[in-house]
Formats: structure tokens, C-alpha cells, sequence
């Protein structure tokens, strides 16, 4: 393009200085015209419509520097928005920009006859209609820049929220980070197990080139997929990934299990466990702390089934060290049946230690068989675990010895 071709003019230089004295009026109507045309406008706060129409003065201001340099290829868009807070395009939804844009756009159309010099209308309507089209994608872009941004921020802190559950961080932060994501729902549960091994492989290749931030990038693509799938099963979802492990925080279930079932395919092979139900998000790090103990205790149970409740492990989780599950085995298994009587204790013992056997338990206590199913029966009221079955029998020994080595170790006197 020739410097000749470059300083052609897009309108008469009579047309430009016309513009020119018009341009407070424009903006005027163009203010007008929205408060006439755009129902969702009038009902902005004051502050917003005052922002807006500083938006509507820019956006005629951009419109004349573009007539007036007829070198420049696109109009100074960001100019025209950049007038605005940042905060302002959460107020504002992209329908409702392009419906600005184009009312502003009708304000200076309709008066294209005034503005323009005698003669040269068609010029500058042409010239109104391509800065329309260029003002429009800009608005698009700015959108979508503010978009991403804001996805990326969103991402981080989820991440943050997600991090403060695991390790047990529950303060006022935690719950400003939340705030800002619009969570509210509840009850809570979260879910936890391995990640995939293709998405495993995503997150590592990121993460060899972009650090922690690149790990959450390469398992954007599952996120993205369990986000679609909460929306779907209308609840509310924060996720991290953590090494090898995939944190799911759900809202606005009352069944962790079929909460958890709905995202099982997701997860990676091995066990996945749906931690207890907890009311809101402010004691979700109660539910992670149960989920995560559960998952490390998880292969000494190899056929657990896939999702299974933290709650299932507390045996496996007190032998591994867990102080959580050996509190909840003394509190709500062994205190309720050392308060039946020693002879419970003593009947449920020898049954276990026994094979299960009722003739066997009855002999070794000198008792008729049916007054140690009488027994056993007390058992299972007390604790709701049967003795005879497999797992409750494993949970009601592991309790047994732990409550007799809590016992043991408790001060004199206490």
C-alpha cells in the first residue's frame, strides 16, 4: 500500500469537522437511546450506567480519531473499553455489549443525513457500517480475553480451595477463595482416587514445562469433562489434581455413594472413596481427611468395592495409623459395648476368637446357645455391626483391641 493509498481520507474533511461539533450530541442520544431501548440498562446502579455511558462517549471518540486517520486499518477499540473498570464486564454479559454497540451505532446511523457533507451520505454510512463490524469483533475479543482471564484465575483458585481441604487449612481465606467461586452449595462430600494414566501422562508432560501451573493445565481437559458431568448431574464441583491423586469436592448431594458413582469412570484404576457427608464446605477438610486416610489404607482391602465410603475402611484405617477411624471405633463401637456389661464383651470375644461358632462360644461360657444369640443381637443394636458377618466381625475385633489399648494406657484416676 502506497503512503498515497494510506492517507486517503475514508470521509469528506467537511464530514469529519461536522462530526466533530456533533459528537457531545451523539453521545447524548447515543445515552439516550439506551435508556429507551435497554430495559436491563435502566435497571443498572447508578455508578454502572454513568460507566456505561462514558462507554458510549468513547466509543464516538473512537469512531472520529478512526475518520480522522484513515492510515489506521482498525479503529482504537481498546480505547473504547478501557474507559470501563474491569469489574464491569461481569455486570455487563456479552449479549448485552453487542446490544450497546449496536444501539450506540443506530444513534449515529439516524443522523448519517445531518452529519454528513451534501453529497457524500452513502460515504459516510459505509464508513459507520465497516466501524460497526470492527467495533463488534473487538467487543468479542475483549470478552473473551476477560473470559480467559478469568477462567485461568478461577482455576487457581480452586486449586487453592482444593489444597486448603487436603491439608486441613479452614480459615478465613479458604472461604474468601470459595466466595469468589460463587460456591454455596451443601451438604458436601469429597471424593478421591488415582488419575488416569492418560491424563496422568498430560499433567506430567506439563508439568515438565510449566511447573505447578502446568500440571493443573494438563489435566484441564478432565476437568473440563468432570465440570460438564456436575452440570449434568446438577451439582456443584471443585477438583485438583495432587500428584497421582484426583480430589473431587461435590455440593448439594445427600448420597456421597451415588454422588461418587456418577464420576467413578474418571478416576484412574484402583479404588475410589467417597468421604463422609459433612454440611457446607466451611468442615469439607473433616470429609477429605476420611477420604484420604481411606485411599492409603485402601490395599488392604483389594475387594472393596469401587466407589466405597471412608467409613467402610475404619479398620484398615486404624491399623495404618489413622487417629480419626481408632477414635471412631472407640467412641461409637467399643464404649457402647463395654456400657452392655462384661459378659457382652466377654460373649463376643469368645465368638470371634471362636470361628463364629454359637455351639462352640456356648460351651467355652457354660450358656445355652440362644442366650448367646440373645447376645450377639445386643451386639449388633449397640453397634450396628453383626457379628456373624465378615467385615462387621473384622471391624468389631479391630475395635475390641483398640478400646482394650486405649484402657490399658489411660491415666490412673482419669
Amino acid at each position: 500500500m502506497t503512503p498515497k493509498q494510506r492517507a486517503r481520507p475514508r470521509v469528506h474533511a467537511e464530514t469529519v469537522v461536522r462530526m466533530e461539533r456533533a459528537a457531545g450530541a451523539l453521545g447524548t442520544a447515543a445515552i439516550a437511546a439506551m435508556d429507551a431501548r435497554l430495559p436491563w440498562y435502566r435497571k443498572m446502579s447508578a455508578e454502572h450506567r454513568s460507566w456505561l455511558g462514558l462507554v458510549a462517549q468513547a466509543g464516538i471518540a473512537a469512531f472520529l480519531d478512526w475518520l480522522r486517520h484513515p492510515e489506521r486499518n482498525r479503529p482504537a477499540v481498546t480505547e473504547v473499553f478501557g474507559t470501563a473498570p474491569r469489574e464491569l464486564a461481569r455486570a455487563v454479559s456479552l449479549q448485552h455489549a453487542v446490544e450497546m454497540v449496536r444501539v450506540i451505532i443506530d444513534a449515529v446511523e439516524a443522523q448519517v443525513d445531518e452529519l454528513a457533507a451534501p453529497g457524500e451520505e452513502a460515504e459516510l454510512r459505509e464508513a459507520v457500517l465497516t466501524y460497526a463490524r470492527e467495533i463488534a469483533f473487538s467487543t468479542a475479543q475483549v470478552y473473551a480475553r476477560t473470559a480467559e482471564a478469568r477462567g485461568a484465575w478461577d482455576a487457581r483458585l480452586e486449586a487453592l480451595v482444593v489444597d486448603s481441604l487436603v491439608h486441613g487449612e479452614t480459615g478465613d481465606s479458604m472461604h474468601s477463595w470459595a466466595a469468589a467461586l460463587n460456591w454455596s452449595s451443601s451438604p458436601v462430600v469429597v471424593v478421591v482416587g488415582t488419575i488416569g494414566d492418560e491424563d496422568a501422562a498430560l499433567s506430567a508432560g506439563a508439568s515438565g514445562s510449566a511447573g505447578a501451573s502446568g500440571r493443573r493445565t494438563g489435566a484441564e481437559p478432565l476437568m473440563e469433562e468432570l465440570r460438564a458431568q456436575a452440570r449434568r448431574a446438577r451439582l456443584d464441583l471443585l477438583a485438583g489434581v495432587q500428584g497421582n491423586r484426583l480430589i473431587l469436592v461435590l455440593g448439594g448431594t445427600d448420597d456421597p455413594i451415588a454422588a461418587a458413582e456418577r464420576f467413578a469412570g474418571r478416576f484412574g484404576p484402583g479404588p475410589v472413596i467417597a468421604g463422609p457427608l459433612v454440611r457446607d464446605l466451611k468442615v469439607a477438610s473433616v470429609s477429605a481427611r476420611a477420604a484420604l486416610a481411606a485411599l492409603r489404607a485402601a490395599p488392604a482391602w483389594p475387594d472393596a468395592p469401587r466407589p466405597t465410603g471412608a467409613d467402610e475402611l475404619l479398620p484398615e484405617r486404624a491399623l495404618d495409623g489413622d487417629p480419626d477411624a481408632r477414635a471412631a471405633l472407640i467412641s461409637d463401637v467399643y464404649e457402647p459395648l463395654l456400657s452392655g456389661g462384661n459378659a457382652l464383651l466377654d460373649t463376643l470375644t469368645t465368638y470371634l476368637e471362636q470361628g463364629s461358632s454359637l455351639e462352640a462360644t456356648a460351651r467355652l461360657l457354660f450358656v445355652h446357645p440362644n442366650t448367646v444369640r440373645y447376645r450377639l443381637r445386643r451386639v449388633a443394636e449397640l453397634t450396628e455391626y453383626t457379628p456373624s458377618a465378615g467385615r462387621d466381625g473384622f471391624t468389631l475385633w479391630v475395635a475390641l483391641a483398640l478400646g482394650r489399648l486405649a484402657a490399658k494406657h489411660e491415666p490412673r484416676g482419669a
